[in-house]
């Protein structure tokens, strides 16, 4: 059986955006067909992005609150049981100012990524049982970039400052979830973590750096350990490295490590093209 699944993981700046691309390419060089889910796509099919969760009662709640956009707001909702999920950010952008940001501010408060720890993890593996039922039907290879590993180790490490042994059987559960789909993961390795930051962090807006750096040492495992600035998220960071390398090692599906230290295109995607073929022709 064909990968389904090619899952995409590394640290900040090691070049997952660029090498889930590249994969996406490469894929579809060899005649396949794939679809390519990067961070931040709100049509991600195993992952919430600009989605807010709320139970029967709470979304009643701002729908009494909101009266104005209550038919806004209930044409737009997926209700599964008593739980209600709301695209508002999907929303915002077909809408405009007519889905105003005080409406916007008081339903990102429910972001899925903003819920309790247990309560997170239980949507989000709930969504990866659903993806995998789906792509079992499909003739697709889908290509994830950072949600398997960087996504659990961010929400339990870095915002909750959760036990790493919780964190690494999280990311495990996933595994589980969608080994029917015979994953592969590609992990991204670069030699120097400190050069590779400061890269992405003079290379990228401040507003990126600013907010990477906040979110870095402002809560969880980083406000834990008194870390400020960039020294600091370095710190967080390579802790951060040492539990993706432990994950890694754990995990039974297939997996290859690559290197992209160098930057040099060409090389880096040859070095993929080798990697699918072996694995899709094997």
């Amino acid at each position: 059986m064909k990968s389904k699944l090619i899952l995409i993981e590394g640290l900040p700046g090691f070049g997952k955006t660029t090498t889930a691309q590249l994969v996406h390419e490469i894929l579809t060089e060899m005649n396949m067909k794939s679809q390519l889910f990067l961070e931040g796509n709100p049509e991600h099919p195993a992952d919430y992005e600009g989605v807010a969760f709320f139970q029967k009662s709470e979304f009643e709640e701002l729908l009494s609150t909101y009266i104005n956009f209550k038919d806004l707001l209930s044409q737009h909702v997926i209700k599964q049981d008593n739980n209600y999920f709301l695209q508002y950010r999907k929303i915002k952008n077909e809408y405009g100012s007519d889905f105003p940001d005080e409406l916007l501010h008081a339903v990102a408060k429910n972001d899925v990524y903003e819920l309790p720890l247990a309560q997170y993890r239980e949507r989000i593996t709930e969504r990866w049982k659903q993806f995998t039922e789906n792509a079992l039907n499909g003739s697709e290879t889908f290509v994830f970039d950072c949600c398997f590993i960087q996504n659990p180790v961010t929400m339990g490490m870095i915002k909750y400052g959760a036990k790493k042994e919780d964190v690494i059987s999280y990311v495990i559960e996933l595994a589980t979830i969608v080994e029917r789909l015979n994953p592969l993961l590609i992990y991204i390795e670069q030699n120097d973590l400190d050069h590779s930051f400061r890269k992405a962090v003079k290379e990228r807006p401040k507003e990126w750096s600013d907010g990477f750096i906040e979110y870095y040492t402002n809560q969880g495992y980083g406000k834990k350990h008194n870390y400020k600035g960039v020294e600091g998220t370095l710190r967080v960071l390579e802790a951060r490295r040492e539990w993706e390398e432990e994950i890694f090692n754990r995990l039974t599906i297939a997996k290859k490590k690559v290197n992209n230290s160098l930057y040099h295109l060409h090389d880096y995607k040859y070095g993929l093209v080798e990697i699918l073929s072996e694995y899709f022709h094997s």
